[in-house]
């Protein structure tokens, strides 16, 4: 049972083959058997999750109409708000908050009648690459549990690419749904900025955090997408339009056709490959082929600002942070250390961020406060916005010629254990090839696209602003045709990946 895909799993219950709490009953049972080695989830909510799928079940005999997931359960990242559920951030100076809302895309799980299994691990505040620098345990990568399943939500693509779960929610800000799902072989989607709601997801980076679906395909994720994505009045940066059509999109791409499709190869991330390890080129120099056997023509764009990327987003995203974290006092919510009744409120304020707050996250508000403070503001914040801004008019003459850029995901593989915790710079160049869209706002997506030493490799596909449809779409074409090189290739704990057609997928 928990082979199938999610699309396989909905239909499923909808036509009474299997019952909501069976399938709810197999995952958490699989959670049980394999989470004590990926240690992927910081919660499990076994009551609730049965309870909702019991819901489902009595809402089928009842003869009332089903949803496009309903009774397919749900991991949800830990930087998600959920009401009367433990909600983290996976750091200390959340330890034991249990919120008394839900956020919106929570609110849609529901709605959609979803179970939800718990809430899964990530780098502290969503600040890493690697998800070592949770407060409360590593986790592991299925592939190899001596290495890392990539961050900021890597709790999240553990719990997919292991099988505790069909589908999880992640959050996007440099890449942090994209490249867990690279280097644990998984689907993941960065939606387009706005999109949907950040009402409820804790905040690193508010121009930039961006909540999305990890699934096993690009037609899962498509139906993940569009249950929770959609405008809300509640967040002020929500786009007042529709879903685009990512779902049709899935399905049609899953027929192996990209006719008429043109795909940009950036010439700067071409040129600066000596930064990727040479399996990762190869595997994605196969993918581009792929592509073009699929009926996709490769055009080569220049994007000169993506060479400024990186630095950009680690003075943008910082600067955001510092403001953000500000909150995180000692005095209205969380962590409250030092307090005997004769110190004051500065020192009870700094005793609470000493304790309450790990290295990452240190490290990006001291990084962050020096960025704005006075006489360095306009030099390197307001710099950096400017950057930001060539960054998103070189995407924008790009989609001029193209209609979708393709590049690795990752410039490397799931890297072991403390192998980069010493060096920041190396960590941060995990996300080389993903903070450019960020930064522009528009949609990406990782999709696997082979191995290099027996781990997996992602290829992305990043659209115009409102173009996740075209993302979608070459995503679930080329996995058509990764079958020979995935299958029965992963090891025991991680079960076989497979892809296959979709066509018919969903109804």
């Amino acid at each position: 049972m928990i082979d199938k895909y999610a699309v396989e799993l909905a239909a499923d219950i909808r036509e009474g083959r299997l019952s909501a709490v069976e399938v709810t009953t197999a995952f958490l049972d699989r959670i049980a058997a394999v989470d004590g080695t990926v240690k992927a989830f910081l919660h499990v909510d076994r009551e609730g999750a049965l309870a909702t799928a019991a819901e489902v079940d009595a809402a089928r005999a009842a003869g009332e109409e089903l949803g496009p997931l309903a009774g397919v359960p749900i991991a949800v990242k830990d930087v998600v708000v959920t009401k009367g559920l433990p909600t983290t951030a996976a750091s200390k100076i959340l330890e034991g908050w249990i919120p008394p809302y839900d956020a919106t895309i929570v609110e849609r799980l529901k709605a959609a009648k979803m179970p939800i299994l718990g809430k899964t691990n990530l780098d502290e505040f969503a600040m890493g690459s690697s998800t070592e620098y949770s407060a409360y345990q590593q986790t592991a990568n299925p592939w190899d549990t001596g290495r890392i399943p990539g961050g900021s939500g890597g709790g999240s693509a553990a719990a997919v690419a292991a099988k505790m779960a069909p589908l999880a929610i992640g959050t996007d800000t440099g890449g942090s749904i994209r490249q867990p799902g690279a280097v644990t072989g998984t689907f993941g989607g960065k939606p387009t900025y706005g999109s949907n709601s950040r009402y409820g997801l804790i905040a690193f980076s508010s121009s930039l955090d961006t909540p999305g679906p990890v699934s096993r395909t690009a037609v899962d994720g498509a139906l993940l997408h569009e249950v929770i994505s959609g405008h809300d009045p509640r967040d002020s940066t929500s786009i007042d339009a529709p879903v685009p059509p990512v779902f049709e999109a899935a399905r049609l791409g899953a027929r192996g056709d990209l006719s008429g499709v043109k795909l940009g190869v950036v010439k700067e991330f071409a040129e600066g490959t000596d930064a990727a390890e040479p399996g990762v080129v190869a595997a994605y120099e196969a993918g581009v082929e792929q592509l073009v056997k699929l009926g996709a023509e490769i055009i080569e764009v220049s994007c000169p600002s993506f060479t400024y990327a990186l630095p950009t987003y680690y003075l943008i995203a910082p600067s955001e942070a510092s403001s953000n974290l500000a909150r995180y006092d000692g005095v209205r919510y969380g962590l409250r250390t030092g307090d005997d009744g004769e110190r004051g409120l500065e020192e009870v304020m700094s005793l609470t961020r000493e304790a309450g707050f790990g290295p990452e996250v240190k490290r990006r508000i001291i990084l962050g406060t020096y960025a704005l403070s006075a006489g360095y503001v306009d030099a390197f914040y307001g710099k950096a916005q400017k950057v930001r801004t060539l960054i998103k008019q070189d995407f924008e003459k790009a989609f001029e010629q193209v209609d979708a850029l393709i590049s690795p995901t990752t410039p490397f593989t799931a890297f072991k254990f403390g192998e980069r915790t010493g060096d920041p710079y190396q960590m941060y160049l995990a996300d080389l090839y993903t903070i450019p869209s960020n930064l522009y706002g528009g949609p990406g997506v990782s999709v696997p696209v082979g191995l290099s030493e027996g781990m997996p490799v992602g290829l992305q596909v990043m659209g115009p602003v409102m173009g996740d449809d075209i993302t979608y779409r070459v995503a679930a074409a080329l996995e058509t045709t990764q079958e020979p090189l995935l299958a029965d290739t992963a090891p025991d704990i991680h079960a076989n990946v497979r892809f296959t057609s979709f066509s018919e997928g969903g109804k």
